[in-house]
């Protein structure tokens, strides 16, 4: 009969043998981001080992704790806020963050009116929706326009997201339930390095879990206020993402389920959120009608057939981006629920079933319904009996995946050319200029439109920016109907970039380009403007695998 200490070891040497098998396996990852092969090809992987070792050994300690137990609203969001802000160092690393601070600035510079009159018009919308936009422009508005402000704003959305996933897991089922899935959030490396960055995936996420919560409690309890909130939160999700459209059709599962315990104040209950939300949304979607239905016209003949060009395999997300423990727990949570004919678990595995049964393989599509995994996972782990062995295996996933995020993850994150930008604006920041006149240089092997990198450096300087979108000058790539970032070709310079101020009193010049100086070719009006200027400072670390490379010059006169 095996011991408690039995069971402890082999946990630790199955965390340990699972990063040895992956790291020697890392060739079957095939993320777009954040590859196996690519993080750990400048990481010393023995001395991540041996910081795995410490690991484990801090998750048996934490493991034997009680003190985190007695406020697990408090715990879960104070570690799970401590931990994402780790990753506030990193740079934006996908080139959609352009067009989300554009829109945000928009509202920042001309106000709510001009965002809700021109959204979808002057203000591009892409496939967006307005939701985290204009909470971002709000932030700009009321506290000023710093990333800072953006990254503790999403730190917060995806602390209460953590807090969301306990509260469901304790409503449904027990409080140890919810504590252990709060903590299996954060056994998703992948997860982590989104929190900081300004796209809409973590709100997206956060939109979703509310909605699910404010919705079974809606149902439970019929306060007139709770089924207002639950209505607000379907609002918000829906114009979050066009993913969550069909993500909200867990809510009719919520729904059945609690039709089984009492079916008409139930019912009752449930018409009246239906009611108030199609009442809000409704209003959006007349006002918008022309905007909406041109965004679903493109979502349908582009989107959705780049999705299986665009995609990433079930190995890489399930395996490689999340803890393998919580994969194996959520396929033995399956059977259990199965076994015990819990109709409550379709609540939590619907989504995660539909994102099997459509063979959904981008992980940034399928990232809302994390928490929902991590509920799973959570479940499956009911069915150990020492509550002891439970948080141990808990804290070793969590430790394990930081140390990852941590010590490889973060570190390639930093070394991407993306990194130029964010650097090129802290240098601009210590300079003692006003404005300064941004310059982008049309591309050979034109994969992305280089003038979407301006809203970034914009996003990383306090200084004001001139700039000047010529089209003529960059061709787009032959593919441009299905290209994965056909939206940068797209860019409409933003009214606030133009200066009718006679430009060359700024003394301050940005250049940025894809290719290094053997490669580069610059053209006439750029000569012209430097001419007499000297280089300040170049930014030019490109150590990563993506095609499009940021490199920035600044000039000044002497």
């Amino acid at each position: 009969m095996l011991k408690k200490i039995d069971y402890i070891l082999i946990i630790s040497f199955a965390a340990l043998f699972a990063f040895l098998a992956l790291f020697l396996f890392r060739s079957a990852d095939d993320n777009r981001l954040f590859n196996w092969q690519w993080v750990f090809a400048g990481v010393d992987a023995p001395r991540i080992f041996l910081f795995l070792v410490f690991g484990i050994v801090a998750a048996y300690v934490l493991s034997r704790v009680a003190l985190f137990e007695r406020d697990p609203v408090v715990f879960l969001f104070l570690f799970s806020f401590t931990a994402a802000a780790i990753f506030w160092t990193e740079p934006e690393l996908i080139v959609d963050a352009s067009r989300y601070f554009t829109q945000a600035k928009h509202l920042e510079v001309y106000g709510i009116d001009y965002f809700l009159r021109e959204w979808g018009k002057d203000i591009t919308a892409w496939t967006d929706m307005p939701a985290a936009p204009f909470l971002y422009g709000l932030i700009f508005k009321l506290f000023g326009e710093s990333r800072l402000y953006i990254q503790i704003f999403l730190t917060l959305l995806f602390s209460m997201s953590v807090v969301l996933t306990y509260l469901i897991g304790k409503t449904l089922w027990d409080e140890e339930t919810g504590f252990i899935a709060g903590l299996l959030l954060l056994g998703m490396p992948y997860l982590l390095t989104q929190v900081p960055l300004m796209l809409v995936d973590v709100p997206t996420m956060f939109f979703l879990m509310f909605s699910i919560f404010t919705f079974i409690k809606s149902l439970d309890q019929g306060k007139p206020w709770m089924i207002a909130l639950a209505a607000c939160a379907m609002f918000l999700a829906v114009f979050s993402k066009y993913s969550t459209w069909p993500m909200l059709s867990v809510l009719v599962i919520v729904l059945l389920v609690y039709l089984k315990k009492e079916p008409r104040p139930t019912l009752r209950r449930a018409i009246a959120v239906a009611m108030l939300s199609v009442l809000l949304i409704g209003v959006v979607v007349v006002l918008k009608f022309d905007v909406i239905s041109g965004q679903i016209r493109l979502l349908l003949s582009y989107q959705k057939p780049g999705l299986n060009r665009w995609g990433e395999s079930f190995i890489s997300t399930f395996l490689f981006q999340i803890h393998p423990f919580i994969t194996l727990a959520v396929v033995y949570s399956l059977l259990v629920a199965f076994k015990k004919r819990d109709f409550s678990y379709t609540i939590i595995a619907w989504l995660v079933v539909l994102v099997f049964v459509f063979q959904i393989r981008r992980i940034r599509y399928i990232l809302p319904v994390f928490p929902l995994l991590a509920l799973m996972a959570s479940y499956g782990l009911r069915e150990i009996e020492s509550r002891d062995l439970k948080k141990f295996l808990a804290f070793t996933v969590v430790i394990t995946s930081l140390v990852i995020a941590l010590f490889a993850y973060l570190p390639f994150a930093r070394n991407v050319s993306a990194e130029n930008v964010k650097e090129a604006g802290a240098y601009l920041n210590s300079r003692e200029t006003e404005a300064v006149q941004v310059f982008t240089l049309p591309l050979k092997d034109p994969v992305v439109n280089p003038s979407v990198s301006v809203p970034l450096l914009d996003l990383y300087t306090k200084k004001r920016i001139v700039y000047q979108y010529h089209p003529e000058f960059f061709s787009p790539p032959k593919n441009i109907a299905t290209a994965a970032l056909r939206f940068t070709w797209e860019f409409k310079n933003p009214k606030y970039y133009e200066n009718d101020d006679d430009k060359r009193n700024i003394t301050t010049i940005v250049v940025i380009s894809g290719v290094r100086d053997g490669n580069r070719v610059q053209p006439q009006y750029l000569k012209d403007r430097i001419a007499g200027m000297r280089l300040l400072k170049k930014f030019e670390t490109a150590s990563d695998p993506f095609r499009y490379k940021t490199i920035v010059e600044i000039y000044s006169k002497p």
